[in-house]
């Protein structure tokens, strides 16, 4: 990686994002990172853990519905030539509650992002961090060239995006690319998300929601990959194409709870309550990924159960003040 590059990185303050900073603090780039909410507690923010490269790091609140204003500034007096957008209206569920609030920050204000980018000169590169959502619930390998099938309001805004994003490339040569990896987990990860909420309930005696019983199949790969291989894409991936991330194995929800609870010596019954399916849930889908591994050489290396207790040290290790936040996933517009 070229020294002293300078990136921006959007949506810092989520899990892969404040990993993405880490990373490139250690690389030592200079990268600024911009969030809608002011920076998340430390036990969330590798960057603030154990690098001490950190005075390279500058870090803004702005919201991309409200502060685009600010955010065009920033970019003119930043002038990346990096930018890895990792900020969107997440979570599948809660789209079907508020779907106007995903199409509002996921297409329109990403489409006021991309017209400011648009006019960086010396934007090298600009990732685009998507989801395996847009493709439906498959069957077999998906390829890079699946036919979008999206099945809820989150889905829906994401292909959105995408689309318009490959019309800005055929249009103006925007140098974009796209990165769709599978379920990414890894220590520091929000506490609604499966795996760390899976790790609290065990050990705080509460109870673990299992949708469906938990029989939809997902691939699980490590942040530690998954950051490597979005700074690969980054560097050399090739504009206007998607990347997919993914390991070659598939675990059900309920198999993966399973091997949390026997890794933590728990009665899997006492942690899982069954509860209905959730609207429009994909059943399983299986990336093909030959295209990262043919042209930038990347292959997954975490294995789940060496990823699973890193992540439940982490928990330990910060248990006292993590069982006192939320663990629900909370709104904002």
């Amino acid at each position: 990686m070229k020294e002293k590059s300078k990136w921006l990185v959007i949506g810092s303050n989520s899990f892969s994002g404040a990993h993405c900073v880490e990373a490139l603090l250690r690389s030592g780039s200079n990268v600024v990172g911009v969030s809608r909410s002011c920076e998340a507690h430390p036990a969330f923010l590798p960057y603030r853990w154990h690098y001490s490269g950190i005075g390279r790091f500058q870090f803004h609140q702005f919201d991309l519905n409200q502060h685009m204003a600010a955010l065009r500034q920033l970019l003119h007096e930043f002038q990346p030539e990096y930018v890895i957008n990792f900020a969107a209206q997440g979570m599948v569920a809660q789209s079907w509650e508020h779907p106007d609030h995903w199409y509002q920050t996921n297409v329109v204000a990403m489409v006021r992002l991309h017209e400011a980018l648009r006019e960086l000169e010396g934007l090298k590169r600009y990732v685009h961090v998507s989801t395996p959502e847009v493709y439906g619930s498959c069957e077999g390998l998906v390829t890079e060239d699946q036919p979008f099938n999206p099945s809820t309001p989150y889905a829906v805004s994401q292909a959105a995006c995408d689309m318009s994003l490959v019309a800005y490339h055929q249009a103006y040569a925007f140098p974009v690319v796209f990165t769709r990896a599978a379920n990414v987990f890894g220590l520091g990860q929000q506490l609604y998300r499966i795996i760390p909420r899976t790790i609290l309930a065990i050990r705080t005696g509460g109870k673990l929601p299992l949708h469906g019983g938990g029989y939809s199949e997902r691939s699980f790969i490590h942040i530690g990959d998954v950051i490597r291989g979005t700074l690969a894409i980054a560097m050399r991936g090739i504009s206007g194409r998607v990347y997919h991330m993914a390991t070659d194995s598939l675990i059900s929800i309920r198999q993966l709870v399973q091997h949390i609870c026997d890794l933590m010596e728990v009665d899997f019954d006492s942690v899982v309550e069954e509860t209905g399916e959730r609207l429009g849930k994909d059943k399983a889908y299986r990336l093909d990924c030959r295209r990262i591994h043919s042209e930038l050489g990347w292959e997954a290396e975490y294995d789940l159960e060496a990823g699973l207790r890193e992540t439940i040290n982490w928990v330990d290790k910060h248990l006292n003040e993590l069982k006192q936040m939320p663990w629900e996933y909370q709104h904002k517009l």
